[in-house]
């Protein structure tokens, strides 16, 4: 997989599919949908929860939209909506004034210096055709010591995203949003967040399904000059999805046999006939897989295959009773248990 270093970064870097008049374009219709799932939404409101430690900040919606994901443990005293769907941002509950501006033709921010204590970017920064001018001037806006936050998940709507990044993956994303701080020359050092392999919503249609949660990245950093005196931002707490301890699943593997559960989860394992190919090898007519959709094992899987360049696959823990050996299987095929498995009992 390319690095950004990789990429030979010029003025197409930043083109789209459709290159129409972004307001033209956003005011066609409203959007009053969300663009996350809900554990992901939840995490978002979490982190920005977290990361804004003033008292009633005064809050910049960059590129807002319907929704700017604040918690209720918030009491801002001023939030301003800048976007470029009228309607929408009279339909966001959070926003106290609402500014009609598109950052592409005109990153200039119709503020003065040191208005903000806070600026968010959620789900947009994708669609930044001069995303280091408008680090700048979100620098110039904020006072010193604020808070630039940007959130970005792996969806998007792919006419208006500029080429690079639907170009790239996401540890390129990364990177290439870092620079964008980097090269305003305008910040202090960037810190990332993470948040991926969440199981989905229990009502998501596609729980269940063996789909991750929508994965979330928060890169921030904050405008040099901030009193000594202030109140530091603390690290984001570690949402990963629960696990027993190492020394408990080694536990649970010495009892496989007899319980046919899963050491990771501790749920069931399901008997899966073995197809002709590819596992032939395995000398076996049955195995034992796990099909549980939040066992953690799986859930990981999904950041374990991402950091090595596979973004969007994943694997499932198989029981080979005979040699009493534990393997992980591709999930290509598993999305749902095939007709010929059927559960096992104990024993």
């Amino acid at each position: 997989m390319k690095t950004l270093a990789e990429f030979k970064i010029g003025p197409e870097s930043f083109t789209r599919l459709e290159e129409s008049n972004d307001a033209d374009f956003y005011q066609r219709v409203d959007r009053l949908v969300d663009h996350l799932d809900a554990t992901a939404l939840a995490t978002v409101e979490r982190v920005i929860g977290t990361l804004v430690v003033e008292e009633s900040p005064a809050i910049l919606d960059l590129m807002a939209g319907w929704n700017s994901h604040l918690p209720s443990t918030l009491q801002p005293k001023r939030v301003v909506g800048l976007g470029l769907n009228a309607n929408e941002l009279r339909q966001n509950p959070a926003v106290t004034e609402t500014i009609l501006h598109d950052v592409n033709e005109t990153p200039r921010l119709p503020f003065a210096d040191a208005s903000f204590d806070v600026v968010l970017n959620t789900v947009s920064v994708d669609y930044m055709t001069r995303p280091v001018e408008v680090f700048r001037e979100v620098a110039r806006v904020l006072k010193p010591g604020g808070l630039y936050l940007v959130i970005f998940s792996n969806r998007m709507f792919p006419q208006k995203a500029v080429q690079i990044w639907r170009d790239s993956g996401e540890s390129v994303r990364v990177d290439l949003v870092r620079s964008y701080f980097t090269e305003s020359g305008a910040f202090g050092e960037t810190r990332l967040f993470v948040s991926r392999g969440k199981p989905r919503p229990a009502d998501d249609r596609h729980s269940g399904a063996f789909v991750p949660s929508d994965p979330v990245w928060a890169i921030y950093a904050e405008k040099p000059g901030g009193a000594p005196s202030r109140r530091l931002r603390p690290e984001i707490p570690d949402d990963e999805f629960p696990a027993p301890s190492d020394e408990e699943v080694e536990r649970r593997k010495k009892l496989v046999r007899h319980t046919m559960r899963c050491p990771h989860c501790d749920q069931p394992l399901t008997r899966w006939k073995v197809p002709d190919t590819p596992f032939s090898e395995w000398d076996a007519e049955h195995v034992w897989v796990c099909f549980h959709p939040e066992c953690p094992y799986t859930m990981r899987s999904w950041n374990v295959m991402e950091d090595q360049g596979n973004s969007g696959f994943a694997y499932r823990l198989m029981y080979h009773r005979e040699r009493d050996r534990f393997y992980c299987v591709p999930d290509v095929g598993f999305t749902q248990p095939p007709a010929q498995v059927r559960q096992t009992p104990r024993g």
